[in-house]
């Protein structure tokens, strides 16, 4: 009765009356009876919901992959991945802009504040050789539900009208156990919570100008009945560039090549790879970072730059601090906090910039090492029993620009020039969280409430017309390509205008893939935009439109676009995006915007249909390179990541390999409805970005055998099995030096 009273707003004095009255909440100091109220019913929601959760929540992972970022996110708190230093297959860490391009070993909060004037510090992620495990010491925080996830795309399976963005996270974990759940073990070094909840959401966004960054909302409620005094807050990070897919450095040496760097402006701690010792220095040239962007606390925004919001009141001045230390060193200044009160003294202050920049020791200049970052922000005076804030970061990725600086201390140097795109992307990202607020003061006014709501709303970003929805089809050397037009319909939110302008189709070349990002490689081929105005290539969508809608089987969409493209190499593989772009709008300084290229992004390899095997087609089945001369143009770089393809199968057939006195060496499944080159390296690393389309009548085979092992020079036999038929269909290939 109780319970369903509190939740029907009802008999309010006497259920205040009645909590106040339990012991747990006789030191709880309110400003007013509503407040106390308000925070007595949330604590209570918290603990019933945590009551409620009979069974221990095990500890998941996810990881993005709505953007360029692929970020990897647990229910324990802890962001990255550190295993994929070591097991490239498993879910990225913080790949950018494509898989095995890391740029993190693992990060977590930090939360610190004084309680009855003891320094206490809750940690979601510490210095630890191996990352996050169960009970480990810094891993202080359990899950309490599983990892969520909500999408505002309409057209996503898990669409909802409360997403944020295109791929929302939604977790919560909480510091107050300090026993692992369902067991009799301690978590190290975790005697003394503070008993705080936190609701995790994660955003991340499509579209091309914002694909670069996640961002990370903290909601933190004190369910303690104990006020926390001085609270401080911030990111552990271990911040690590490497290429895992290239570097055969590990140890030590995996970790000890990098370099730090902050950006005060933008409030962010970045890194790269620097040592010129790296094995995998040019295959990898971007930045990792960790950005602050804002604290919401008691109806005021956080803001360090414009702090008079805090000042009036009497509060201390709000302040960004970074910090770093070098992984297991005994070596002043960049030692490692010890305990909670050392961990405490580094939240509050800045490392010193003679040490940051001038130092030969130090992160930015000085020899490249393992450097661990902390990002902190604080102090809010204090936070009472059942009170809550919201601290905001993000993590963001940029490609690092070559000015041909040279060299410092066995390092590649960062300079203004080689930030350039970091520095816009940095931008982009905190106007992405700000929003409405244009001044960044927390203040409401009405000239910049774009969507007249009365309120300010954040996380705001213009909107380019929606992805059309494309089909491709491949065949022998030719790829035709279909979309549906509901990018013509889109309206932009914020000039609240149908403003579609065009098309744009972008196509890589062969080889691509082997040399970086196919993203980054493509070309623009084609473009079809509306006629008469002043925008593009004014040549209409004659070219493309077709007379009336196709539809395929299975496949409801009416698609009412198509363009070919012929004279394609067969076994390639090739980048297709297909983007829609409205025509910005000059009256409110409003650029014209392009759809998502990861969306709408398809790795299609051309090649020959499937092709029952009958009694008339002996021999009809071949294979190619034919001779395979030890490697074949698009081979990788070690013997995992070779193929040869078997070409004109059947749709649904099993392929023998024998040597040539008849003993096996491997066999392969083939089911053209399914087959995505699953089962060889080739397609994992350099296949990776975008939807995989094949023709049907080709199968990849990376020469090992079914143990994978490599096979050595000479002739080979095969035989290829249509499982519809029953038909056989026989032949050899040679493998020379």
């Amino acid at each position: 009765m109780l319970v369903r009273s509190l939740f029907n707003n009802q008999n309010d004095n006497k259920i205040v009356k009645v909590i106040i009255a339990h012991k747990k909440f006789k030191n709880c100091i309110f400003v007013s009876r509503y407040e106390k109220f308000m925070r007595i019913k949330l604590l209570l929601i918290i603990l019933l919901g945590a009551a409620s959760m009979k069974a221990q929540v095990l500890f998941t992972q996810k990881s993005t992959d709505a953007g360029r970022i692929k970020l990897a996110l647990s229910n324990a708190g802890t962001v990255g991945r550190p295993g994929v230093r070591s097991n490239t297959q498993g879910l990225p860490s913080m790949a950018y802009p494509q898989k095995g391009n890391e740029h993190l070993f693992e990060s977590g909060i930090w939360l610190g504040a004084l309680v009855d004037g003891q320094a206490l510090v809750s940690t979601s992620a510490a210095d630890a050789s191996s990352g996050y495990s169960t009970g480990g010491s810094g891993f202080e925080f359990t899950p309490l539900t599983p990892i969520q996830e909500r999408s505002s795309l309409t057209s996503s399976s898990v669409f909802s009208s409360s997403a944020i963005s295109h791929q929302d996270f939604v977790m919560q974990f909480s510091d107050t156990a300090t026993i692992v759940p369902g067991t009799s073990t301690p978590i190290g070094g975790h005697t003394q919570p503070l008993r705080a909840h936190v609701k995790l959401e994660t955003y991340a966004w499509n579209y091309s100008f914002a694909d670069f960054f996640v961002i990370c909302n903290y909601k933190i409620t004190n369910t303690s009945n104990k006020r926390w005094d001085s609270v401080y807050v911030g990111q552990w990070s271990d911040l690590v560039v490497r290429n895992v897919n290239i570097t055969r450095q590990t140890g030590t040496n995996f970790f000890n090549k990098g370099r730090n760097g902050i950006d005060t402006k933008y409030k962010t701690i970045y890194a790269w790879l620097s040592d010129l010792g790296a094995d995998d220095l040019e295959y990898i040239n971007s930045y990792g970072a960790i950005q602050f962007l804002g604290i919401e606390y008691r109806g005021m925004f956080f803001n360090p730059d414009k702090p008079d919001t805090f000042l009036q009141r009497g509060w201390p001045k709000p302040q960004v601090n970074y910090n770093f230390w070098n992984f297991n060193s005994v070596n002043a200044p960049w030692i490692a906090p010890a305990n909670e009160q050392e961990r405490y003294n580094r939240m509050k202050v800045s490392v010193d910039s003679l040490q940051l920049y001038q130092s030969a020791i130090g992160p930015f200049n000085g020899t490249p090492n393992n450097w661990i970052q902390l990002l902190t922000a604080g102090p809010l005076i204090s936070l009472e029993p059942g009170e809550s804030f919201n601290y905001v970061m993000a993590f963001v990725c940029a490609s690092k620009k070559d000015d041909g600086s040279p060299p410092v201390n066995n390092g590649t140097v960062s300079t203004f020039e080689t930030r350039s795109e970091l520095t816009s992307f940095l931008a982009r990202t905190r106007a992405t969280y700000v929003g409405e607020d244009v001044n960044e003061d927390g203040k409401y006014r009405a000239e910049n409430d774009a969507n007249g709501d009365g309120k300010i709303n954040r996380y705001v970003l213009p909107e380019p017309p929606k992805t059309p929805k494309t089909k491709i089809i491949s065949s022998n050397n030719k790829v035709e390509i279909y979309w549906d037009n509901t990018s013509e319909t889109s309206i932009d939110p914020i000039s609240r205008k149908k403003d579609f302008e065009g098309y744009r189709l972008y196509k890589t070349n062969p080889g691509d893939d082997l040399v970086g990002n196919l993203i980054d490689q493509r070309n623009l081929i084609a473009q079809w935009d509306s006629a008469g105005n002043n925008n593009g290539y004014n040549n209409g969508f004659e070219a493309v439109s077709l007379s009336s809608p196709i539809y395929f089987e299975g496949d409801s969409t009416p698609y009412t676009n198509k363009y070919e493209i012929n004279n394609l190499q067969n076994g390639w593989q090739y980048l297709f995006i297909l983007t829609a772009f409205d025509k910005g709008d000059e009256a409110i300084n409003l650029a014209s915007l392009e759809s998502s290229f990861t969306e709408n992004a398809f790795s299609v390899y051309t090649g020959s249909n499937a092709q029952a095997i009958t009694e008339n087609t002996e021999n009809r089945v071949g294979v190619y390179p034919n001779p395979y001369q030890t490697s074949a143009a698009w081979d990788g770089a070690n013997s995992r990541s070779k193929k040869i393809y078997f070409t004109n199968l059947p749709a649904k057939c099993t392929i023998s390999i024998y040597t040539s006195s008849g003993d096996l060496v491997a066999n392969l499944a083939h089911d053209a409805s399914t087959y995505q080159g699953e089962d060889i390296q080739w397609f994992e690393r350099y296949g990776q970005t975008g939807k995989k389309v094949f023709s049907g009548g080709e199968h990849a085979w990376d020469i090992l055998s079914n143990s994978k092992g490599t096979i050595s020079t000479g002739v080979y036999l095969f035989a290829v099995k249509d499982e519809k038929t029953g038909k056989l269909d026989i032949g050899k290939f040679a493998i020379i030096k």
